[in-house]
């Protein structure tokens, strides 16, 4: 076995100066690492999600998630089980499965995100409003026809509404 001796050096060393928040149902997404940074393996994203906020049911049929609670609580059902994670704690949602993720507490919640391989950030992207400042999220969604292109062209599956559950 070969043991690679290169050290990262300062030049390794980025930091995304230009990354760009947006509003998506309602959540405070920022792109930290897509595709491009990242040779489509895969998005980082920060997730803001205020408390109350639950997204509707849905499925990736094209990469997978794992979700990092950095603060407060999330809750996240895949498929009909629930998961309630608090700071530190994570959890992986395979391709395929049918999930809903939501702030049920009354103190809103910050994630991180690691979409596997990229796509999720082009679909924040393409549907997104950008969030400017403090300015509160626009309404739910803000552009549906958008947000449902978008969500296909990225093989994303919306299976009910907010606040719906997966079926049991």
């Amino acid at each position: 076995m070969t043991r690679s001796t290169s050290r990262a050096t300062s030049r390794d060393v980025e930091r995304r100066r230009d990354a760009q928040s947006y509003w998506l149902i309602g959540n405070r997404l920022t792109i930290l690492a897509n595709g491009q940074d990242t040779d489509g393996r895969y998005d980082l994203i920060e997730g803001r999600l205020p408390a109350g906020l639950q997204t509707p049911p849905h499925r990736h049929t094209r990469y997978a998630e794992q979700l990092y609670v950095v603060e407060g609580e999330i809750t996240v059902w895949l498929e009909a089980e629930r998961h309630v994670l608090r700071p530190g704690e994570s959890i992986t949602i395979p391709i395929g499965t049918v999930h809903v993720v939501g702030n049920p507490g009354d103190e809103p919640a910050r994630s991180l995100v690691i979409a596997s391989p990229s796509g999720f950030a082009r679909l924040i992207e393409e549907a997104g409003t950008p969030a400017v400042g403090s300015a509160p999220p626009p309404p739910l969604p803000d552009d549906l026809e958008k947000f449902e292109r978008a969500a296909a062209a990225a093989g994303d599956e919306n299976l009910g509404q907010p606040g719906d559950l997966p079926a049991r």
